[in-house]
């Protein structure tokens, strides 16, 4: 998974206007047709992105723009404030480490993570 910058605000600045925007919740997440086929997963259809370190939900768009392999879930969407269960919002944040790149640099290591994905 990668998380790039979101296209609609700057990180999470104007997450709040689109409270009142229908189906702007949970964040979308691109898959290649290739991931998508085979977990029967279709153009809109809510998923759940996991790994090891947490879940999120996400509405799919399915897209050859993006390689096979790779998803990509962007920043910005607000955390729901609970780790029990998956992060309704689509936060990617709950599938990265919470670390540094080094102890130098200490630059953000949060952009990708290994994740799976499943049809909810």
């Amino acid at each position: 998974m990668v998380s790039p910058q979101p296209g609609d605000k700057l990180h999470s600045q104007l997450e709040s206007a689109l409270a009142d925007v229908p189906s702007a919740r949970p964040e979308t997440v691109v898959i290649n047709p290739a991931d998508a086929e085979p977990r029967g997963i279709a153009d809109g259809d809510l998923v759940n992105v996991h790994n090891d370190r947490g879940a999120c939900h996400a509405r799919s768009k399915i897209s050859e723009a993006i390689a096979p392999g790779v998803v990509a879930l962007p920043t910005g969407a607000w955390f729901a404030g609970s780790t029990d269960v998956p992060d309704p919002n689509g936060n990617p944040n709950v599938l990265t480490l919470d670390l540094g790149t080094s102890r130098l640099g200490q630059g953000c290591s949060a952009h990708t993570a290994l994740v799976e994905l499943g049809k909810l």
